[in-house]
């Protein structure tokens, strides 16, 4: 199962709608069979480890990360290619919530005599899926929020310096964090302060660009952006509001692969950010990767629309009090009103430390 897990992360941020799957297939102790999705509408990953075994799959186990389709879809259901394979059992790590499998694949299985064991490294399997169970149960993406900070809390001195805060090996793997995830999305601030790209760039191979999504209320962002005027196949919404002049709006739609969206405000005349991921999630986004300023973090932080946190900690100390925080505003009075994060992860680059985790609430993922 965990090289099924191992298979199944090389399609994360390329197979949405679909989840990342993994599949491997053993037959006499040996692994004879290995599969992924590599992005939506090919092949899922039972099918490509079935074609790798070939006959030796009569009589075989297979390890899939998660419960064996058993709808048509793009593909046909994978329940009925492993009984016709000739599988003796299914390990499966995590049931589909999907209305359209929960369950019904795994009795599928066993109504054909097919031997089906759930469960088997369930807790890694759900971290793996959570953004599919998040979309698929809510229709909403998956929030991670990622900052890069001092050890005492910044993310820039008091005149914006923040460039760099964490080393270069940091820096390196949030781009194969970006590699991984459906869609970046920051403020107009962050796009003023830094003009960023948010393109991937890896050294080893070429990286997969996701869709890059804005929060612009008053259509601020200048044409000349690099996310306006980029080098990538990957496009850039413009979430606005509909009092936004029409006139820039006419002139950011010209540029190639961008598109400006009308979505509601709310009370403050600020973009609703629920309305924002929902449209996300009805353009079957399921993964949503943070990278914006303060006011972005507080504003989805205070609406409780954050999964999960990345934190990248930097040995350094700004001291003062007039630095730059990953949050801005005010926080609660109380200490019993603090959030809880469940840490799942902490990671060494260079001299830097990652945390990762997971915002402590009932939720379906």
């Amino acid at each position: 199962m965990r090289q099924a897990l191992e298979l199944a992360r090389r399609g994360e941020g390329r197979t949405a709608p679909n989840p990342a799957v993994g599949a491997v297939i053993v037959a006499d102790g040996k692994v004879v069979g290995r599969g992924y999705q590599p992005k939506a509408g090919e092949a899922h990953a039972e099918i490509f480890a079935l074609r790798e075994a070939g006959s030796s799959a009569q009589g075989a186990d297979a390890y899939v990360t998660l419960e064996p389709c058993s709808h048509h879809g793009r593909t046909a259901p994978c329940c009925d290619a492993l009984i016709a394979a000739g599988i003796r059992r299914v390990f499966v790590g995590l049931c589909d919530p999907n209305p359209l499998v929960d369950g019904r694949g795994v009795r599928r299985l066993r109504a054909a005599g097919v031997e089906v064991v759930t469960g088997i490294l369930e807790a890694e399997c759900r971290y793996l899926c959570a953004p599919f169970v998040k979309h698929v149960t809510t229709g909403r993406p998956l929030v991670v929020l990622k900052s890069a900070i001092t050890l005492d809390g910044k993310t820039a001195t008091s005149t914006g310096s923040s460039q760099w805060i964490t080393g270069s090996e940091s820096r390196a793997h949030v781009h194969q964090v970006r590699d991984h995830v459906d869609a970046i999305l920051v403020g107009i601030g962050t796009v003023r302060a830094d003009n960023p790209r948010l393109t991937t760039r890896l050294d080893e191979k070429p990286g997969h660009d996701p869709i890059r999504v804005v929060l612009d209320s008053n259509l601020s962002i200048e044409e000349s952006a690099a996310l306006v005027q980029h080098n990538s196949t990957a496009l850039t919404l413009i979430m606005t509001t509909a009092s936004a002049d029409a006139h820039k709006r006419s002139k950011l739609e010209a540029c190639p692969l961008v598109e400006v969206v009308n979505v509601a405000q709310d009370a403050t005349g600020r973009i609703d950010l629920k309305a924002v991921l929902a449209e996300l999630g009805r353009r079957q986004i399921q993964s949503v990767l943070v990278e914006g300023g303060a006011q972005v973090n507080q504003a989805l932080l205070q609406q409780d629309l954050v999964d999960r946190v990345m934190f990248y900690i930097a040995p350094k100390l700004l001291g003062g009090s007039d630095g730059f925080g990953i949050f801005s505003g005010t926080g609660p009075e109380w200490l019993d009103a603090a959030l809880n994060i469940d840490i799942t992860n902490v990671r060494r680059f260079g001299v830097d430390i990652l945390i990762e985790g997971e915002v402590c609430r009932c939720l379906p993922v």
